[in-house]
């Protein structure tokens, strides 16, 4: 069916244009296919084809979305239009992922998946992919076309829950070095004040180390002093006529101080005598 028979709007016709140059591609592919006669090369170009026919089964997926998305605005006849036109692509694509088993038979190369199948499903047979394609109804070619692409996306939805799962534990391992981050922040500032602690400390230290020097310095100089003094003192009285040492002020000498004392003693005792005779 052309595109220029059907009502689309300018979104259903980019991704019916981009869904008919796939089909074009694979159709030249497997023309090539058969020209090659090197099996490496084959493996190769339905490796090639395998990627076309994913994306092209993307853009149907796509194509069927917007289509339900336009239900309500289009009449009845537009709608069975692009629900045939959505049938019979499927119905193309289906016949293109059957000659890819057959070449994957012939070859006996390895399989390349095209429809995440999930674990326990068995590998359909060429032949069963043939018969798959030539034989059954539009309808069951478009329910078993929607059951694969069901089944693409639920394989979707748990790569999402993956990479959510991912992004949460990432998150969750960033905020822990948030804080790991943080608290050594906090033991860094911890060490600094320490280390200024210290260095004050030290400080103080030499400050009273300084102060007790200069405390012993006096204390020495105050010995020295009274031991100059007590020295004056000894030298005076043992030997009070020597001029070279001055008086200490205060201090008198001591033999002079005797001499008047027996002095007066002996006139006070002639007077009494003188008085006896009279």
């Amino acid at each position: 069916m052309a595109t220029t028979e059907l009502q689309m709007s300018p979104q259903l016709e980019q991704i019916h244009g981009e869904i008919r140059d796939l089909f074009r591609a694979l159709s030249n592919g497997f023309q090539r296919l058969d020209k090659m006669k090197d099996s490496n090369r084959q493996s190769k170009q339905l490796e090639e084809l395998t990627g076309k026919m994913r994306e092209c089964k993307r853009l149907i997926k796509e194509f069927d979305r917007e289509i339900k998305d336009e239900e309500s605005k289009n009449p009845p006849e537009v709608n069975k239009q692009l629900n045939d036109e959505k049938q019979s692509m499927i119905k193309e694509l289906n016949s293109y992922v059957a000659m890819r088993k057959t070449y994957m038979n012939t070859l006996g190369n390895k399989k390349i998946e095209l429809f995440d199948m999930g674990a326990g499903v068995s590998e359909p047979t060429a032949d069963e992919n043939v018969k798959m394609a030539s034989s059954m109804s539009n309808q069951e070619l478009v329910d078993h076309g929607m059951k694969t692409m069901d089944e693409t996306d639920q394989a979707i939805e748990r790569s999402k829950k993956v990479v959510e799962q991912t992004i949460e534990v990432g998150t969750q391992t960033a905020g822990t070095l948030k804080g790991q981050t943080d608290q050594m922040g906090r033991i860094v500032n911890e060490l600094d004040t320490i280390q200024f602690s210290i260095k004050k400390a030290s400080q103080l230290v030499k400050e009273i180390g300084r102060q007790v020097a200069t405390d012993k310095c006096i204390m020495l100089f105050l010995f020295l002093i009274v031991c100059g003094v007590i020295a004056i003192i000894v030298v005076k009285i043992v030997n009070p006529n020597n001029k070279d040492i001055r008086d200490i002020p205060g201090l008198a000498p001591p033999a002079p101080s005797r001499r008047l004392l027996y002095l007066r003693d002996l006139q006070d005792r002639s007077g009494e005598y003188w008085e006896v005779g009279i």
